[in-house]
């Protein structure tokens, strides 16, 4: 599975400039890529991320998320979600599987790895959890 070489830049730009709160992969199958098909403005909420998230088929989502810590420290972690809902097609779920680790790999910067099968495995309490 190719990486869009739009996938890499977009995604540099969130991690070093912040230019966006969350980017969409999709994997176009007849191309056989992944490519960038939705960003998020930085003022985007966690609840416009999720809601562009298709509810029958299969994405990978990088998000930003910011958070204080105990000791009032502002942070952020980014976050690679793998979305793959119980109602997306089997040959689906299993192309996203397969290419997900080669295609992380391309995203350099990751810092938390999410899976996700439903919104409740995904929802902000989640992300707060596993971002300290």
């Amino acid at each position: 599975m190719a990486v869009h070489d739009d996938c890499k830049l977009k995604f540099l730009e969130l991690k070093a400039k912040r230019t966006y709160r969350f980017i969409v992969f999709k994997i176009e199958e007849k191309q056989k890529q992944v490519v960038v098909e939705k960003v998020g403005e930085p003022t985007d909420s966690y609840e416009a991320f999720t809601a562009s998230l298709p509810a029958d088929e299969c994405r990978y989502a990088v998000y930003d998320f910011d958070f204080v810590t105990d000791e009032n420290c502002q942070k952020s972690r980014i976050f690679f979600i793998a979305w793959s809902p119980d109602t997306s097609k089997v040959r689906s779920k299993m192309i996203y599987a397969s290419s997900k680790d080669r295609f992380k790999r391309e995203l350099d910067g990751i810092q938390v790895e999410l899976q996700a099968t439903d919104p409740s495995e995904m929802d902000l309490d989640v992300i707060r959890s596993r971002a300290n």
